[in-house]
């Protein structure tokens, strides 16, 4: 069973990665908020699932643990296959899947597509107990949301040819200073304070 991947990132769509390991090519499916963390050509690390079924092997990766953890739960669920988890995790952050099934709000749930009626209620029932540690704290929840935004304002500023050491640093003094900032609104400061 492999457990993680630590490579380089060989191919990047907002749904599936390949992560290069020894000169050996891993797809794997991922969420979108796996893939917002990743960057082309870059080192990474991912906790993977692996399913191996009948007709097919399939990994899936994800950027934390508690993300694996939570699509664990999903496809423990009767009704949810792991397309239908990794598009749930794409559709919602782990706090506010958590907080739906918590609250028993089916609604949320089933705005997500694939998943009816009779499924969003199957993963309240089955999983309200299990998912009260996925409750994600402010401070953890508006850190993973600052690298996201790092990341794209860093990258936008690669293609205008400014390094990414250069950047970085400054939009750390930033982002300390006004947390809630834009991309757009990153990428302006770091331009003024180059």
């Amino acid at each position: 069973m492999i457990y993680s991947l630590r490579g380089l990132v060989q191919e990047l769509t907002p749904t599936y990665v390949v992560v290069e390991v020894g000169g050996i090519g891993y797809y794997l499916s991922v969420s979108l908020q796996t893939s917002q963390n990743l960057n082309l050509n870059s080192e990474v690390f991912l906790y993977v699932q692996q399913i191996i079924r009948e007709d097919a092997h399939l990994l899936f990766g994800f950027f934390t643990k508690e993300e694996k953890e939570m699509f664990n739960l999903l496809i423990s669920v009767n009704g949810v296959g792991p397309v239908s988890a990794l598009i749930l995790l794409s559709s919602l952050s782990l706090s506010d899947a958590a907080n739906a099934i918590l609250s028993g709000n089916s609604g949320v749930i089933q705005k997500v597509k694939g998943i009816g009626a009779k499924t969003a209620e199957r993963i309240i029932i089955d999983l309200r107990d299990k998912v009260g540690r996925f409750s994600v704290s402010e401070e953890k929840l508006s850190h993973f949301v600052d690298n996201k935004i790092k990341n794209e304002a860093l990258s936008a500023l690669e293609v205008l040819g400014i390094s990414k050491k250069v950047s970085e640093k400054i939009a750390d003094r930033i982002l300390k200073q006004n947390p809630n900032a834009s991309v757009e609104e990153l990428v302006k400061e770091i331009l003024k304070n180059i």
